[in-house]
């Protein structure tokens, strides 16, 4: 780990990132058999590209409370390959209907809408399925290992993730008030970046008030990453997201600018970054790499 002063976040992002797609070429499915298309599909969307930024806050967040990112790596890539399921089907033509994703074409463009579909379906379940592997995960108890799944389930579900989405699609062309926005932005969105972090703490071994510290940082950054992705949505630039801007205009989505505004979504986006920062306050330079990447979720460009 890199000490305070010297510390790197382009640098840790890459080395990070490298780690996790190491361990998803491993923990994925070869296609092959039966169900060579689906694999297929399935490995499209996950070596697709991304920033792999729920599973490197796993590790982080693993880190940050004194323990080996490498403990949590099954987890983490869980994470991923349930972010990258939600990806899927946010692209189907039954929902946002998107032609482009990190710069290449929508699953359901490559593979057609039913494989697309069960691709989704497939990372889903794998993932579960990943996290209660008990050869994969021998130095963490079992105890923890079924909170962090069940907190994870909460953050994917009807709870979170999915009921963020649904709200999200029930509201647009509407004109929505304040609390609506902020419970899609922080359930379809938050939820899992939330968890992301929060469940790297606990199977490190976090205590109560570390737990609660980073948890804490989880919502405010998550929160923030929804703001951003709207306001790249106007600000952006195509090639630089890799998929296309103004969709959120088009389709009439309510999101942070258009409830507050540009120029205020900025100011609250700036706020919650603080906060999260100052949620870590306890924390010796091991925290450094999840203060670096709230301030990055205001600096990125996609």
């Amino acid at each position: 780990m890199q000490s305070e002063q010297a510390f790197n976040l382009k640098v840790y992002l890459s080395e990070k990132k490298a780690i996790v797609d190491r361990a998803l070429e491993i923990y994925l499915p070869k296609p092959e058999g039966p169900a060579y298309d689906l694999i297929r599909a399935m490995r499209y969307s996950v070596f697709a590209g991304g920033k792999r930024l729920r599973p490197i806050l796993c590790i982080a967040g693993c880190e940050t409370v004194g323990s080996a990112g490498a403990d949590v790596l099954p987890v983490a890539c869980a994470l991923e390959l349930i972010h990258t399921y939600s990806l899927i089907h946010d692209d189907l033509p039954v929902m946002d209907d998107d032609d482009l994703r990190r710069g290449k074409p929508t699953n359901h463009k490559v593979f057609g809408e039913a494989t697309a579909l069960l691709a989704g379906d497939g990372l889903l379940t794998e993932a579960f399925a990943l996290m209660t592997r008990s050869d994969l995960l021998e130095r963490i108890s079992t105890d923890l290992i079924l909170k962090v799944t069940g907190m994870i389930a909460h953050a994917a579900g009807y709870r979170g993730m999915v009921g963020g989405q649904i709200v999200d699609i029930q509201s647009e062309g509407k004109v929505m008030d304040f609390p609506v926005v902020e419970f899609i932005h922080t359930h379809k969105t938050g939820a899992l970046i939330t968890s992301s972090v929060a469940s790297g703490a606990i199977l490190g071994g976090g205590d109560e008030s570390q737990l609660e510290a980073i948890t804490s940082y989880g919502r405010k950054i998550g929160l923030a990453f929804q703001i951003s992705d709207d306001i790249l949505d106007i600000e952006g630039d195509s090639k630089t997201i890799g998929k296309n801007v103004g969709a959120d205009e088009q389709k009439r989505k309510t999101t942070y600018p258009t409830v507050a505004g540009l120029g205020r979504s900025k100011e609250i986006q700036l706020k919650l970054v603080e906060e999260a920062i100052d949620s870590l306050r306890a924390f010796d330079y091991r925290a450094e790499p999840l203060r670096r990447v709230a301030r990055y979720i205001i600096e990125r460009k996609k």
